[in-house]
């Protein structure tokens, strides 16, 4: 236990190091972590609801927009969703225009264990059902 060390965030990157030093195959994991090219905007609003310990909902507000106009795909361990929106509202005068229904793409780096189950549309609501894969060794067995 004499190897122990304390690090602080003016440390990271030699602990970084250190750890790259020590370990196989793990150079994906923290490129994920520390590469992440999340978008900077706020847009659209969305919420994550945690169901139960292996299921949860990604639930995105989607105001304005068909059910043709948006697309959602997986790629690479991340959950793309696009918006497309046609340009035909620049032909009419808005006294207030508070709905933004703009085009967007956002994304959600994904773990290896989280899949997505459903996709539905409705309302206005884009409702992604993303489930955990537990391993059957895993996963808890009643025998009694």
């Amino acid at each position: 236990m004499t190897n122990l060390m304390r690090y602080t965030t003016s440390d990271i990157p030699a602990l970084m190091e250190r750890i790259n030093k020590n370990s196989i195959g793990m150079d994906e994991y923290f490129d994920r972590l520390f590469n992440l090219h999340e978008t900077t905007t706020n847009y659209p609003p969305y919420n994550l609801v945690q169901v139960n310990n292996v299921e949860s909902l990604l639930e995105i507000a989607l105001a304005g927009f068909k059910k043709e106009e948006v697309n959602v795909f997986t790629e690479y361990g991340k959950l793309f969703v696009e918006g497309q929106k046609s340009d035909s509202e620049t032909e009419r005068t808005f006294v207030h225009k508070g709905v933004a229904s703009r085009s967007f793409k956002r994304a959600w780096t994904l773990s290896d264990d989280t899949e997505v189950r459903e996709v539905t549309f409705e309302d206005g609501l884009l409702v992604i059902r993303l489930g955990k894969v537990v391993p059957e060794h895993h996963a808890r067995k009643d025998y009694l």
